[in-house]
């Protein structure tokens, strides 16, 4: 039973920790750093870190049938400045390997960092594909700038997203100039 809580928690921990390193560098403090960093990533918002993650859910299961260990209940998982909020995020694993397959947060899904907000109703990050899919009223905000659709695909690899609409409906987005120079 020792060894299964060892093992249980060695993967989440490493499940957590590929999830954050999905595609960018660490947080530089100095605004012109902070640019650059919105360049690298392309505008999902997950980081590179090696900072610690914490972890706070109602309850925690591990199914070694199932291969997963869900989080429930008001999950909060925060890695330096970056932070996912839902319902419920779900791990899959891989039984033979124990890497991380997949990861699915589902319920009121947002990820916060710095000046950026992703909202939707599920989460699915591809570990073998390296892309994230936000679904259900898709919702990215970059201080004034909004695009709202129902799905964004972002692939980490490419550095590149698409924001899809409903079936027959539209991508809606609001960009703010910045203000003149004086």
């Amino acid at each position: 039973m020792k060894s299964f809580k060892r093992i249980s928690f060695l993967l989440i921990l490493l499940s957590l920790f590929l999830f954050f390193i999905s595609g960018e560098a660490q947080e530089k403090k100095d605004v012109k750093k902070v640019e650059e960093k919105r360049e690298e990533i392309g505008g999902f918002g997950l980081t590179g870190s090696r900072e610690p993650i914490d972890i706070t859910s109602d309850t925690v299961e591990a199914n070694q049938k199932q291969n997963t260990v869900t989080f429930q209940g008001n999950v909060i998982a925060k890695q330096g400045n970056t932070t996912l909020y839902a319902d419920t995020l779900i791990i899959y694993y891989d039984p033979n390997t124990q890497k991380l397959k997949e990861m699915m947060a589902i319920g009121n899904v947002k990820v916060v960092q710095l000046d950026r907000r992703a909202t939707g109703q599920r989460a699915t990050f591809h570990q073998g594909e390296n892309k994230v899919v936000l679904d259900g009223e898709a919702v990215v905000r970059e201080g004034e700038n909004v695009i709202r659709g129902e799905r964004l695909i972002f692939y980490i690899d490419e550095k590149r997203s698409v924001m899809e609409g409903k079936k027959g409906g539209r991508v809606s987005t609001t960009i703010i100039p910045p203000p003149k120079e004086k």
